[in-house]
């Protein structure tokens, strides 16, 4: 069996402050990590390894993987990692990206893409027993979603940090999302991670609106190495909003 590898501690002390912030993870839980085959996915992945073994509370880990049936995306790989890794493990393999080109109507494919698989992982936390839902987003997605919402939506939203689903029965939690992508980027090269690039292959076919938020953040942290700091401070009450 392959050891979990332990993630650098800055990473791990992003990780625990955010858990303990917005009291994620509770004694007993049964947390479902949705595991895309990223590297922000799989750091989560280990940290919380890390955090089940040294966390002064008990909760149980599986991960779940959404295969899209895309030619440009194969996570089959993953199937054999966790295998040795011992992490209990589901593959749900549907063709979300022809039901994209066949059911969108006036949305983008991620967001056609993002719903489908959220769907599919609560129907595997429901069906297995997980009552709480782990995802990989970092502060930069937050941050890059509170721009896109405010410039294009007219709307101070972001993603929550913890907050109960619409039929009330999971839990969905961030607990990266005070780290920054390039923490989880070093940590998986440095592993190194079996990263599978390109996981959303609609995103890399051409440019995107998050990819231009994406671009204005860099350019301005460039001037303001402090942004990020304050755009933690002035997020989060909305990331605390309805936790829980």
């Amino acid at each position: 069996m392959t050891e979990p590898i332990k993630p650098p501690r800055s990473l791990l002390s992003a990780a625990g402050r955010a858990i303990g912030d917005f009291s994620m993870i509770r004694e007993g839980d049964r947390v479902l990590l949705g595991l895309s085959g990223g590297k922000d996915s799989l750091s989560l992945l280990h940290v919380l390894l890390h955090l089940q073994r040294k966390a002064p509370i008990r909760f149980e880990l599986a991960a779940a993987t959404v295969d899209p049936q895309s030619p440009d995306f194969d996570p089959s790989p993953l199937k054999g990692y966790m295998a040795a890794l011992g992490v209990p493990y589901f593959y749900e393999s549907q063709p979300v990206v022809e039901q994209a080109k066949a059911s969108m109507q006036g949305d983008s494919f991620c967001a056609f893409c993002s719903r489908m698989r959220r769907g599919i992982l609560y129907r595997a936390a429901r069906e297995n027993g997980y009552n709480v839902l782990a995802l990989a987003q970092h502060l930069d997605d937050a941050a890059e979603t509170f721009l896109m919402s405010a410039f294009f939506g007219g709307k101070l939203r972001t993603m929550q940090a913890h907050y109960l689903n619409d039929r009330g029965d999971i839990r969905v939690i961030r607990p990266l999302i005070y780290a920054r992508e390039r923490q989880t980027a070093a940590f998986a090269k440095a592993a190194p991670l079996p990263v599978i690039h390109e996981n959303c292959p609609a995103c890399f076919s051409a440019p995107t609106e998050r990819m231009h938020m994406k671009t204005l953040l860099a350019q301005v942290e460039t001037a303001n190495p402090k942004l990020f700091p304050s755009l933690l401070t002035a997020l989060r009450p909305l990331l605390s909003a309805g936790a829980p």
